[in-house]
């Protein structure tokens, strides 16, 4: 049985449906138990299929699957009005629909996930914020294309989801050179923990700054560490870290039912 995460903000919205989903309530196997969505992954195709069509299906879809893109880490958002073929995917990291029963989602293992609804607008979005795309304006570009589909960011709600946590990403110092040149300012998403010889980036810090500059109705953070918690999250850090050959996706969704 799926038990996604949700947040409060969007759950009273009329006519939206979310969820922020763990690796629980699937039937993939193995590296991967048990809700892997990620197409990409060496899962069982057969098992990921079954795993998205049960995502739909809890959210209220008559379709069997979850619109989804080829997440490249940038700052692309793409408009979508139907369900597009797998193997044909924008190369995009945001998506932004106001098709009814068309649910729209993002794939993490570790990245931050975004959903945005303007629920009087019947608009929805979905972001998948790396540090990449994160600073290089996703969660803009996402806001910025449901304005053109009819939202209006005074009404917009946004929640973060499961992301790893601060005390689990740590980075090398050309990383936040990197993000002082953009922003001296953001050198306070930066620590050096007691003991520990490299600085350790808050991600989910840093893309709620990000969110709170948008004018947005509301934000609301559901940022569970994806690292920390096995049991619910698939993370790249933790498999690569016990140099496993692969890890499972957990997927972010959301529709105008």
């Amino acid at each position: 049985m799926l038990s996604p995460i949700e947040a409060d903000n969007l759950s009273i919205l009329p006519g939206i449906r979310h969820g922020f989903f763990t690796r629980q309530g699937g039937a993939s196997r193995g590296l991967y138990t048990s809700l892997n969505c990620g197409a990409g992954s060496k899962d069982d195709p057969v098992a990921v299929v079954e795993n998205r069509s049960r995502v739909a299906e809890h959210l209220g879809s008559v379709m069997d699957d979850v619109q989804t893109v080829y997440q490249i880490h940038s700052g692309t958002a793409h408009a979508v009005d139907s369900l597009q073929p797998r193997d044909s995917l924008p190369k995009a990291d945001a998506l932004v629909t106001r098709t009814r029963g068309l649910v729209i989602g993002v794939l993490t293992a570790d990245c931050a996930p975004v959903l945005f609804a303007d629920a009087e607008a019947g608009v929805v979005g979905a972001a998948h914020a790396g540090w990449r795309g994160a600073i290089g304006g996703i969660l803009e570009a996402t806001v910025a294309l449901m304005e053109e589909n009819g939202a209006d960011r005074s009404r917009i709600l946004a929640a973060l989801g499961p992301t790893i946590g601060p005390k689990s990403y740590e980075v090398g110092p050309e990383f936040v050179t990197e993000f002082e040149t953009a922003d001296a300012a953001n050198a306070r998403f930066f620590t050096i923990p007691k003991g520990r010889p490299t600085p350790h980036f808050d991600l989910p810090s840093f893309v709620l700054e990000r969110l709170g500059g948008l004018g947005l109705r509301g934000i609301e953070r559901q940022a569970h560490c994806t690292y920390e918690n096995e049991s619910m999250f698939f993370s790249f850090r933790r498999s690569t870290h016990r140099k496993e050959p692969d890890y499972g996706r957990q997927i972010s969704a959301i529709v105008v039912a």
